[in-house]
């Protein structure tokens, strides 16, 4: 036998899926999964999940996508499961008399007061913004106009209008 016939044996495989090839994601899961949940702990569970999903045999990879988009799906599945379970358990903790909410929903006074600053600095940069840009972002944008109403007043074509849009906007990122 050759050595390359003997690795494959060596290597488990799930479906049509190296093993070692499906525990290369795993990384990149994991970063998924903490960017969603914040929890760094709760995402390592979650992708031995997907995982143990797939080795149960719950889910079988048919080829029809790249290997990291199936496992991604998986992991939203089971992303959206944690979420309605949780919902589901705040649900019946709301039904108590007794409980009392621990959070406010309203912003904190220093949260009011960094959106105030943060808003202020956004509408000098959007005064600061050249003629043809400044004027869409104000009838678009602030004023919330309709698309068609603007391009009249300002003599432009819907397309015009969505370059300047886009242009605004880009240059207030910057």
């Amino acid at each position: 036998m050759n050595t390359a016939h003997l690795s494959a044996l060596s290597t488990p495989r799930v479906g049509t899926v190296c093993w070692t090839e499906m525990v290369s994601h795993r990384s990149y899961l994991i970063r998924f999964a903490q960017r969603k949940l914040h929890d760094p702990m709760l995402a390592e569970d979650l992708v031995h999940d997907v995982f143990e999903a797939v080795m149960s045999g719950c889910a079988a990879f048919s080829g029809r996508s790249a290997l990291r988009s199936w496992l991604t799906g998986i992991l939203k599945n089971k992303l959206v499961d944690l979420i309605r379970d949780r919902a589901r358990y705040h649900e019946m903790d709301a039904d108590d008399d007794e409980a009392l909410p621990l959070e406010c929903d309203a912003a904190r006074p220093d949260e009011l007061a960094e959106h105030r600053e943060r808003l202020a600095q956004t509408l000098v940069r959007i005064e600061n913004l050249p003629h043809g840009l400044r004027d869409v972002m104000r009838w678009r944008v602030l004023h919330d106009e309709e698309t068609g109403l603007v391009c009249e007043r300002l003599a432009i074509s819907q397309d015009s209008l969505f370059v300047r849009l886009h242009r605004a906007r880009k240059q207030l990122l910057c």
